[in-house]
C-alpha cells in the first residue's frame, strides 16, 4: 500500500467539516489510507496573524454564502452554526485521548456533525463528552488529563512545524494542499504519482 495521507482540521472549520466526507473515498480509490491530525487554528492565527473567515471585513458575507453553497454542491448535510466559530480545545483533546485510531475517526465525524448538522456547541466540554459517549468514547476524564493535554499540543506544534496554517489542509507523499477546493489537484497528484 502507499504511503498514508495526512488530514488536518480544525473541528470549527466548515471547509474541513467538508473535507472529512470526501477524503477517505479519495484516498481509497487510489489505495492510500488516512492519518486523521486535528489542529487548533488558533495556533496557527497567532503564528500567521490571520482570523476565523467569518470575523474578516467584507469577506465574511461571501464565507457566510459559500459554506452552505459548497457543502449542496458536494451533497453534504449542512445547517451553520448558531454559535461560530467556536474554541476546539476540548474536541480536539478528546480525540487524542481515544487510543484506538478507528474509534477516533468515529468520534472525529460524530463532533462534525453535532457541530454542522445538529447545531451542538463543541466548545462545552459536556458537549463533547455527550457526543464522545453517543461514539462509543468515554473522555470524560482525559479532558482534564495533563498527558493528554501535552500530547494536543505536541501534535499542533508538529503540525504547524510542518507549515500547516489551514483547515483542511492534507499532506500526500510529502506535498500540501490547502482547502476543500484543492482536492481536484490532490486527486491528480494521486492518480500521477505527482505533477
Amino acid at each position: 500500500m502507499s504511503p498514508a495521507i495526512d488530514f488536518y482540521f480544525d473541528f470549527s472549520s466548515p471547509y474541513g467539516y467538508l473535507g472529512s466526507h470526501r477524503i477517505e473515498p479519495l484516498a481509497a480509490k487510489y489505495g492510500r489510507a488516512v492519518n486523521w491530525r486535528p489542529i487548533l487554528l488558533g495556533a496557527a492565527f497567532k503564528l500567521t496573524g490571520s482570523r476565523p473567515l467569518t470575523e474578516q471585513p467584507i469577506r465574511q458575507d461571501y464565507f457566510l454564502r459559500d459554506f452552505p453553497r459548497s457543502a449542496r454542491f458536494y451533497g453534504i448535510p449542512y445547517k451553520h452554526p448558531t454559535v461560530f466559530p467556536v474554541s476546539t480545545v476540548a474536541a480536539c483533546r478528546a480525540y487524542y485521548a481515544v487510543v484506538d485510531r478507528g474509534k477516533a475517526v468515529t468520534l472525529a465525524k460524530a463532533l462534525y456533525k453535532a457541530f454542522f448538522v445538529d447545531d451542538i456547541n463543541i466548545s462545552e466540554a459536556e458537549n463533547v463528552i455527550r457526543v464522545a459517549a453517543g461514539a462509543g468514547c468515554d473522555v470524560r476524564a482525559a479532558l482534564g488529563d495533563q498527558a493528554v493535554k501535552d500530547k494536543t499540543k505536541a501534535e499542533v506544534d508538529a503540525a504547524i512545524a510542518k507549515g500547516v496554517f489551514g483547515s483542511p489542509y492534507v499532506i500526500a507523499d510529502g506535498e500540501p494542499f490547502w482547502g476543500v477546493d484543492r482536492f481536484d489537484q490532490l486527486e491528480k497528484w494521486l492518480a500521477t504519482g505527482g505533477f
